[in-house]
């Protein structure tokens, strides 16, 4: 009885420092997002007229929706083509974090400068430092400079003609090459995710892997017998994290036409549908997925 007074009561304690790590966010949240988030909402349903005075909401129903769905043809194919490039993106990003997480987790000579390297993208891709690699106009000109001297091809380019004239290139291995290609946006979104498989990492005790080592259990049967169940809650951390970033990316084409749609156009009614819609799918995608990965979590004590 006394164990389980005490389990209970570290129990408990654990959840008051979880609530108060997060409580900031929650106070935040609840005085500067709520208001705008259920405006947002109802003007998704509204036909908005802006004036001097201000905005002047009036109810249309769903006709916003049935426009997004049915009447605007390019937010069908972007929404599409972000949702397919969001699911092969992010299954890469999590295969490659991982993997460099297991490899910093040796020991090597100047492991903690190879650690920095590999978490420096997401210094670099935050703050004023994202203004200067997505505006500079000297980058861009070294960039087209370089491409220019390439001939517009690449190794991956090269490959793909070669299976292509040869009938052996197929959707799979073109999405495949689009990876490839995009590896230096795959490093630069990884960095938190390194982080996070490498703490978890961290926490295995090394008495474990002595113990199966002397069962004879070999470097592969314990990857998938102590590491991966070890770790598993931290893959459905990472996935619905990296979901959540690649939808704030800046390159986001469907969060560049609503935003244009907003702006631009000053269409307020039909980009707050727009974004609805959006936020709804991502949503429903993040919850499926993590149904179907927590599954396969082991959770232990």
């Amino acid at each position: 009885m006394k164990w389980q007074k005490k389990y209970k009561g570290l129990q408990r304690r654990k959840a008051i420092s979880g609530y108060l790590f997060i409580m900031p966010f929650i106070i935040g949240f609840l005085t500067f997002m709520v208001k705008p988030f259920f405006q947002s909402l109802y003007m998704s349903f509204c036909k908005v007229e802006i004036s001097s005075g201000g905005f002047h909401m009036l109810f249309d129903g769903l006709t916003n929706y049935i426009r997004a769905f049915t009447i605007d043809t390019e937010y069908n194919r972007l929404l599409t083509e972000d949702i397919g490039k969001m699911t092969y993106t992010a299954l890469a990003i999590m295969v490659f974090s991982f993997f460099v997480a297991m490899i910093l987790n040796q020991k090597f000579k100047g492991r903690a400068f190879v650690r920095a390297i590999f978490f420096l993208p997401v210094i670099l891709s935050s703050g004023v430092i994202l203004g200067i690699e997505y505006d500079n106009s000297l980058l861009a000109s070294v960039q087209d400079a370089i491409q220019g001297s390439m001939g517009n091809s690449s190794i991956t380019s090269i490959i793909q003609k070669i299976l292509t004239t040869s009938g052996m290139a197929s959707g799979a291995l073109k999405k495949v090459f689009e990876i490839v290609d995009g590896v230096y946006d795959v490093a630069i979104a990884s960095g938190i995710q390194i982080i996070i498989f490498l703490s978890g990492l961290q926490t295995i005790s090394k008495n474990m892997y002595e113990a199966a080592e002397i069962e004879g259990c070999t470097g592969w049967e314990s990857l998938w017998k102590i590491t991966f169940p070890m770790i598993s809650p931290l893959f459905l951390v990472n996935w619905v994290y990296t979901i959540v970033d690649f939808c704030m990316r800046s390159d986001n084409q469907v969060m560049e036409k609503i935003s244009n749609t907003m702006i631009v156009d000053l269409n307020y009614g039909f980009a707050s549908a727009m974004a609805w819609v959006y936020f709804g799918i991502v949503i429903a995608i993040i919850g499926i997925s993590s149904l179907i990965i927590s599954k396969g979590v082991y959770y232990y004590e």
